[in-house]
């Protein structure tokens, strides 16, 4: 399993690093310094508010699903006959709660039409997801990693055609960022529905209600699930919007350094979208989990660590590579909401170990007390610091939601503590800080940068967190 899990984790990685930060950093970066803070605030905001409902869409379909095609193969074709009616089913439920919603809340004109749209785009995703949870539990992960990177790709043509051509004649407005991005999720769940039907053969597609019900009864824990962690993990910049009277300038500065949290985080997704199927059929099988759990978890939190101190570190100099204005105050979200990325790292590992273990319930009420202090410091931390109020709140849910989660897989799953890594992440955290600071000695940021990041690496090495001559032999001889 570790050589499975490394294998394509690797190539994963490498899609994603040609692919993903070019759309970051080369497309939406240069959209909103385009636009500008305000409409650019305006569009990150209504996406945050459309991505909180979309559980709707879903109702913990595509997690439920991942999970039980990886520990029964057999049921696939039958389960996607059904599931896909009942995808479309719910996508008209989604799109009526949030036209309702944004309507109740005061949403109006562009806000509404840009929310149109958005919410289509949540329904392509999500359908493409449900999808690609088919591909990954039969465990094809070559064949989804392709497909992970395509919308992208495809929106980078798009936007690219439109941002440095003189195509249109016209200035770019941000509802046309919204249409690329509507493009390329349909081409995309198009060509990923085409890749499913060459596996199950053709397909008849039925709307079975009483397999609705025993399916969504199944899996709506798992909808609880997303929808409490989606609220607390989204809902600063639709707060920021409608408590501040500048709400929008507010999301949009808050939303410059979130990108780069963003940016990063895409590694943890590419952990857990692998360890799910892998971890789920390791418990089906009864084989011995705790080891890898602590190889997946050293992988990812190691760099974790460093990418997080280093951020801090250097916080005003990234910031005023990347954007135009607002520096200052952005770099200090940025310094604070990278730190919440040692959270968020966290959960990656021992969430999905927990879903896959099917601990649904003791998940749930962790995230209704996530959700409780996100909105709660939110509500009272906004109207006095604004933006960084929203980055303290996050970092404080993430960092709880990560320890109750390490806590509960513990005792749920009597994995053994090991305190000899303890004690080695702590020197390394140490010894991290140690290279920050000397780092800043060099008479170019950027060169000390590299320096910090590279000599910790290679102490992350020589301490042996992260063992490059076993990861080796796992790929060439496991």
């Amino acid at each position: 399993m570790k050589r499975k899990f490394i294998t394509n984790l690797l190539l994963l990685l490498f899609l994603n690093v040609l692919i993903k930060p070019f759309w970051i950093f080369g497309i939406d970066r240069h959209v909103q310094n385009l636009v500008g803070a305000e409409s650019y605030g305006l569009y990150f905001s209504l996406l945050s508010f459309s991505m909180i409902l979309n559980i709707l869409l879903d109702l913990g379909i595509t997690n439920y699903n991942n999970k039980n095609i990886a520990q029964h193969q057999q049921l696939m074709k039958k389960h996607i006959s059904n599931i896909v009616g009942l995808k479309f089913l719910l996508a008209g439920v989604y799109a009526l709660v949030c036209m309702a919603v944004a309507l109740i809340v005061g949403y109006k004109g562009i806000q509404i039409h840009l929310l149109i749209f958005l919410v289509l785009n949540q329904f392509l995703i999500s359908f493409t997801l449900y999808l690609r949870s088919n591909i990954s539990g039969l465990h094809l992960f070559r064949t989804d990693s392709l497909l992970s990177v395509l919308d992208r790709s495809l929106m980078i043509i798009i936007c690219s055609v439109l941002l440095f051509t003189n195509l249109t004649n016209h200035q770019f407005r941000i509802e046309w960022f919204v249409y690329s991005q509507t493009a390329a999720y349909l081409a995309a769940s198009l060509i990923t529905l085409s890749v499913v039907i060459a596996h199950t053969g053709k397909l008849k597609f039925y709307f079975d209600r009483r397999f609705f019900v025993v399916f969504l009864r199944k899996s709506y824990p798992y909808a609880l699930l997303i929808f409490l962690m989606s609220f607390y993990n989204r809902i600063d910049s639709v707060m920021l919007d409608l408590l501040l009277s500048n709400g929008k300038e507010q999301a949009g500065i808050y939303a410059q350094a979130f990108r780069l949290l963003d940016a990063i985080s895409m590694f943890g997704v590419l952990f857990a979208g692998l360890l799910l199927p892998i971890f789920a059929r390791m418990i089906k099988k009864k084989d011995e989990i705790g080891s890898m759990v602590q190889f997946s978890f050293l992988l990812l939190f190691v760099p974790a660590i460093i990418i997080s101190l280093s951020s801090g570190f250097y916080d005003t100099e990234i910031m005023d590579v990347l954007y135009d204005g607002n520096i200052e105050i952005s770099a200090s979200i940025l310094q604070i909401l990278m730190v919440s990325f040692l959270g968020i790292a966290t959960t990656y590992i021992f969430g999905t170990l927990l879903t896959a273990n099917g601990s649904i319930r003791q998940l749930n009420w962790m995230a209704l007390v996530g959700m409780g202090i996100n909105f709660g410091m939110n509500f009272i931390l906004i109207p006095h610091f604004q933006a960084i109020g929203s980055a303290w709140a996050s970092l404080a849910t993430q960092l709880f939601t990560a320890l109750a989660q390490v806590f509960l897989a513990v005792s749920i799953l009597k994995l053994k503590i090991n305190y000899g890594i303890i004690g080695k992440l702590i020197m390394f955290v140490a010894f991290v800080f140690i290279a920050g600071y000397a780092s800043r000695n060099f008479s170019t940021w950027y060169v000390g940068y590299a320096v910090m990041i590279v000599s910790s690496l290679l102490f992350a090495f020589i301490s042996r967190l992260i063992n490059l001559k076993a990861l080796v032999q796992i790929i060439i001889n496991e």
